[in-house]
């Protein structure tokens, strides 16, 4: 491909993820549809959706993934909707970002990894800014909703960590949301009597799933393997900004003092922890 069409493809991308945040909070806010059934309705959207762009390969779905990254797409998927119901779409975004980068990058350090005295930095100054976002006082977000947002971002952090290596990554993530589709229901089942929705938040969950995740997810796997691996993981440092850009714009939400800086120090955080990573290593991992 041409840097041209690398560039687009990854902008798409992350246009995607960001409106994964942006349409569950605009769901939970302006329409009738619950978290629970957001979620089955997202999953099952974007496992249709990644069936057909297999098939249309000629290829298995489910011949890819695996029962245990299921359910970490599931934890993450339930986690993500559940925050978003008192959660500004600009900081779940912060909080899912830096919870997800934060799990891969102490599962490196767990692994040998050696962090070098900026990466240390880096760490502290993300891990600060998480902490700071959630200590309570005015402007804190809700803590339960925050505390699901992040464990949603580690449950994601897991399910990218377990999808390295694992095969075609389009197939792969086909047959693990395929496998999310009978435990979703089981999680509608469960909240059968606070169940509620509407058209509009029917259609809002249906373009999460089949948009913004399932195409979202093929066109990022279509551009990733032209760009370097510090490149992949730099450019979703994005991703929270065009959902605050979204969520003013779009949601009428405000940005306050605390959010800006948990932003600043969690972004450039994470950003000498990557960026530092690449000037000493001169290995790109896979």
């Amino acid at each position: 491909m041409s840097r041209t069409s690398v560039a687009i493809l990854t902008s798409l991308a992350m246009l995607a993820f960001a409106g994964n945040s942006l349409l569950c909070r605009v769901a939970l806010k302006n329409t009738g549809i619950d978290a629970a059934s957001f979620t089955s309705i997202r999953l099952i959207s974007a496992a249709v959706a990644l069936w057909l762009l297999v098939r249309l390969s000629s290829k298995a779905p489910s011949s890819g993934g695996n029962w245990p990254s299921a359910f970490a797409l599931f934890a993450y998927a339930a986690g993500f909707s559940f925050a978003y119901i008192n959660l500004t779409a600009a900081t779940g975004a912060l909080l899912l970002f830096g919870a997800v980068q934060t799990t891969m990058i102490s599962y490196g350090m767990w692994r040998g990894e050696r962090l070098l005295s900026l990466q240390w930095l880096g760490l502290v100054l993300a891990l600060g800014g998480l902490v700071g976002l959630t200590l309570p006082g005015l402007s804190a977000p809700p803590l339960l909703s925050s505390v699901l947002m992040i464990g949603a971002g580690v449950a994601w952090g897991i399910y990218s960590l377990r999808g390295k290596g694992a095969g075609d990554p389009t197939v792969v993530t086909a047959g693990n949301f395929l496998r999310t589709v009978p435990i979703t229901l089981v999680l509608s089942l469960l909240m059968m009597r606070h169940i509620t929705w509407d058209s509009a938040g029917i259609w809002y969950a249906i373009m999460s799933g089949a948009l913004t995740s399932g195409i979202g997810y093929a066109i990022w796997y279509k551009a990733l393997p032209a760009l370097k691996a510090t490149q992949a993981a730099t450019v979703q440092l994005s991703v929270p900004v065009i959902a605050a850009m979204g969520g003013i714009i779009l949601l009428d939400e405000s940005i306050s003092l605390r959010l800006i800086m948990a932003s600043i120090a969690i972004i450039s955080g994470i950003a000498l922890v990557i960026l530092e990573k690449k000037k000493t290593s001169g290995v790109q991992p896979s």
